[in-house]
């Protein structure tokens, strides 16, 4: 009876082995794929923020990949570097002191990171919220009959319809337009303050990069009510007051200040290296392998959170795993690259990239093509795979960016599908990777299973990625790569849609039809990145590389200064565009 028990056990580990071996068979692909999520979206790599530790982490760790799939390594032992600015801090020279009190940096005032290193002493004039609004439906100027040269200019935050999202003052409100009006105006400095409607508490907002290396040319502090009613002793009135009559009059209000102000604004960016991991798998034609496709995924991600970080959790510091955003689309290019190298059926050369810091500006996909490892004219198609790990296992539901960008692809695309319920959008520009690639004139696709509630906030677990569903998308994108790597011709490229990003906010009446560099990597005004066909930048003359510095005559520094000036035109106005173009200046008259 022992004997058979014994017997009975065996046969049931042995069925038990077989079966756990026909599972692993079954899910081989998907638990590499499961690994590499696990690895990437781990506590130990802290969310990915670009030049933090773990970001260094999985730059090696994807390069291990790399290497263990078979892939030579290209550029520094399969990296390539390049700098960014990734936060700021306060410097040591930080001061204010009004009327003979000095006050403490990060406790009474703090300057923001897009203010000037500098200094000035003089006295302030009150500008109510900072507006200076001519448009036919609304018209508010707090400078009208103000002189601020050389002084400084003390603001209020937020509007007076603060709590209404489709306000008018909306487009007028953020920080950056504000202090552009004030600059128009010839002031020296800015002070900032929030009253009480605008936020409850006398705290300052916390000392964030707003992913823009640019600055302004004087200082611009925020300062708390109890610094500003100091400013405002004088005039008998409180911050509070002023915000109360400024938003039910809804009519400016703007005066001299008795007060002198003494202020310095010391600001230390913090620059820090993040790599592009590389590696290439040569192609099996003797001339088809001197021609190249690139699959390619971000993997930064947004490291704790926090304000200024992209996160839709601004008030949580947690760290954001970015399993599907975008550990799902790295471990995708992985297992793409280990599929590749073991079938060999690859007549073109494929590169295989995990770009750093797409979170921050699209800074590795931009870096990758500034200094490309190959001749960028024989790149016949650029595969970007972001958040691919949320497949519905019921819907399996995909989409798909770029299909209108060659004019093979959709009709690919179809022949090769096997299931999946794909949904095309033609256009080449977007909010990943693949745009960088689309204004060299690349061919693009973009694989993606959307976004989801967890997007940008620390919910994006491992746990919640459908590996299975990788599998099925892995199987259609080596599909698809096989046939574009085998063609005989490179696909045709076509411009599809604007070279154009959309305004988030939708303010904007009119458009140049322009890319700009979202970066600020410029510091003589703001690089144009693309020039789309048809738009009113093109039929002026405007290039690709040419920086503006000024529209109808006002300076432009950023995106920020760019989207700003913009809100104040209207579709068919003339106006005029300074731009410097290979070192000479030129002025471009364009029709809206």
């Amino acid at each position: 009876m022992l004997k058979n028990d014994y017997l009975k056990t065996g046969i049931v580990l042995l069925l038990l082995l077989m079966l756990y071996s026909f599972t692993e068979d079954y899910k081989g692909d998907g638990d590499k794929i499961r690994k590499n999520v696990y690895y990437l979206a781990s506590e130990r790599l802290g969310g990915r923020k670009p030049g933090e530790k773990g970001d260094k982490l999985a730059a090696v760790y994807i390069r291990d990949q790399f290497r263990k799939a078979g892939l030579k390594l290209m550029g520094e032992k399969g990296m390539q570097p390049f700098e960014l600015v990734a936060s700021v801090e306060l410097g040591p020279s930080n001061a204010l002191t009004v009327e003979g009190v000095s006050y403490v940096a990060g406790k009474d005032f703090q300057p923001y990171s897009f203010s000037a290193v500098s200094s000035l002493t003089s006295n302030v004039v009150f500008a109510g919220y900072g507006f200076d609004i001519q448009t036919d439906s609304l018209k508010w100027n707090d400078y009208a009959k103000l002189n601020v040269e050389g002084k400084w200019v003390l603001i209020m935050k937020g509007d007076p319809e603060i709590d209404k999202a489709d306000s008018p003052f909306a487009a007028y409100s953020e920080e950056r337009s504000k202090v552009l009006a004030a600059l128009d105006h010839k002031a020296g400095g800015i002070l900032m303050v929030g009253g009480p409607v605008y936020t409850q508490n006398d705290q300052l907002q916390g000392l964030f990069y707003d992913k823009n290396s640019s600055s302004y040319p004087v200082p611009v502090l925020q300062i708390t009510r109890k610094v500003a009613d100091h400013l405002l002793n004088a005039s008998g009135k409180t911050v509070a007051q002023l915000e109360t009559q400024l938003n039910n009059s809804k009519m400016p209000e703007s005066f001299e200040l008795a007060a002198s102000v003494s202020g310095t604004a010391d600001i230390i960016p913090h620059k820090v290296l993040s790599h592009n991991v590389i590696g290439i798998l040569p192609g099996t034609d003797p001339l088809l392998k001197n021609e190249y496709i690139v699959i390619g995924a971000h993997y930064d991600h947004l490291g704790m959170g926090g304000p200024g970080s992209g996160s839709r959790m601004t008030d949580t510091l947690a760290i954001h795993y970015g399993a599907d955003d975008n550990a799902s689309g790295v471990a995708m290019v992985i297992d793409l690259a280990r599929h590749f190298s073991a079938s060999k059926s690859n007549r073109r050369s494929l590169v295989f990239v995990a770009f750093g810091a797409e979170e921050m500006g699209l800074l590795g996909s931009r870096a990758f093509v500034d200094k490309a490892p190959v001749n960028l004219k024989k790149v016949s198609a650029m595969f970007n795979f972001d958040m691919v790990g949320r497949l519905d296992p019921k819907a399996k539901s995909l989409s798909i960016g770029g299909t209108l960008t060659s004019a093979e692809t959709e009709g690919i695309l179809n022949q090769l599908n096997t299931g999946l319920a794909t949904t095309f959008s033609g256009e080449g520009v977007g909010p990943s990777d693949h745009a960088s690639f689309y204004l060299q004139n690349i061919p693009v696709f973009f694989f993606s299973t959307s976004a989801h509630p967890d997007y940008h906030t620390p919910g994006d677990t491992p746990d919640k990625i459908n590996y299975d569903g990788m599998v099925e998308i892995r199987h259609y994108a080596e599909r698809v790569i096989t046939e574009v790597a085998g063609r005989e011709q490179m696909l045709t490229f076509r411009e599809a849609g604007s070279k154009v990003m959309r305004s988030r906010g939708g303010r904007f009446k009119v458009t140049l039809g322009i890319i700009p560099d979202y970066a600020g990597m410029e510091k003589n005004g703001m690089k144009v990145d693309g020039v789309s066909k048809g738009k009113p930048a093109e039929k002026a003359g405007m290039q690709k590389g040419d920086i503006i510095t000024a529209i109808n005559g006002k300076p432009v520094g950023n995106i920020y200064d760019y989207m700003n000036r913009l809100k104040t035109f209207e579709e068919g106005q003339t106006i005029s565009v300074d731009l410097i173009r290979n070192g000479q200046h030129v002025v471009l008259i364009v029709q809206l």
